[in-house]
């Protein structure tokens, strides 16, 4: 499959008190190929959003750059991929404004755009209302009528309106009930192939990832320590970080073998990441040259890339 979207040693900092900098992202890496899904994973704090902002053009990179379809975004190029890369955000209550009709929400994306006319755009927005199952009377009402997984519907098809090639999708599901998210998920997958869709996927439910993508990259305190197939990384991942992430999806029953160490401790602050691979502090297996060495993202196999000096299997 050819590269869609190229993520080109990106990071992301943002100024603190005393003259202080968090590292949200630090030089992160990665690509999606065309009608890919990839799965950005990671505790609360990791940076997953922060650089799913940064590839829809939502928060600019400190450093590094973007690529899409083979061209880099700048300052001159961000216009015309605008309409290509679109964003669902994870609050379906607080992304759709609540004075504006579904009609309205749905076809603003190609007025800001200037795509069509009022009745081509309001056209279209049927169009996709009936393709998120949604009634055609949906047009006509507010964000307030609807129920949180009507409402993710609404913020797909808005997402849908300028006929995108990638989406990003930051935790579309953790808002929603449980019996809700299975719905939404189904939806995502019908749009994908409808649409010919690309997603960059952000999730830290693994369970749900494990059900949707392609490929999977695995983010600790900004950095990225592990890539790989979505078969190869359920079945023996790499980073301990990672294995420590699959140990924690809740299991039903008596058999819940947990293979890694107990991930002890809390995250580390951004403002002062330690040095060395950054999940050192908390790692079972770390050793002296963990806290001195960052460590380089290196090929395991054509499917599975990690950032550790004693990665899993190497014992």
């Amino acid at each position: 499959m050819s590269e869609l979207l190229g993520i080109d040693d990106v990071s992301v900092h943002f100024p603190a008190a005393g003259g202080r900098v968090v590292r949200a992202v630090e030089q992160v890496s990665l690509s999606i190929a065309a009608g890919e899904t990839l799965a950005l994973v990671g505790e609360s704090g990791s940076g997953k959003s922060t650089l799913g902002f940064a590839v829809a053009g939502l928060q600019a990179p400190t450093s590094g750059g973007l690529r899409f379809e083979g061209v880099p975004l700048t300052a001159s190029t961000w216009p015309a991929a605008r309409r290509k890369i679109q964003i669902v955000f994870q609050d379906p209550f607080g992304a759709l404004d609540p004075r504006m009709p579904i009609s309205s929400i749905i076809a603003e994306p190609l007025l800001i755009q200037r795509i069509g006319t009022a009745e081509s755009r309001r056209a279209r927005a049927a169009e996709l209302v009936a393709q998120v199952g949604l009634p055609r009377d949906a047009l006509n009402r507010y964000p307030h009528e609807f129920s949180g997984g009507q409402r993710q519907r609404i913020a797909i098809a808005r997402a849908l309106s300028p006929a995108p090639r990638l989406i990003v999708a930051d935790e579309p599901l953790s808002a929603l009930d449980v019996s809700i998210q299975s719905q939404v998920l189904n939806l995502m997958k019908e749009v994908q192939e409808t649409h010919a869709l690309s997603y960059l996927f952000i999730s830290h439910d693994l369970a749900v990832v494990n059900h949707l993508v392609d490929r999977v990259a695995v983010l600790y305190l900004g950095r990225l320590v592990e890539v790989a197939d979505r078969a190869a990384l359920f079945a023996a991942p790499a980073h301990h970080y990672t294995r420590a992430l699959l140990d924690a999806v809740p299991r039903i029953g008596r058999r819940r073998a947990r293979h890694g160490g107990t991930i002890k401790g809390e995250m580390p602050s951004p403002l002062n990441p330690p040095s060395g691979c950054v999940f050192h502090t908390r790692c079972p297996r770390a050793e002296a040259l963990c806290g001195a060495e960052v460590p380089v993202l290196r090929a395991l196999s054509d499917v599975q890339s990690v950032a550790c000096h004693f990665p899993l299997g190497s014992e």
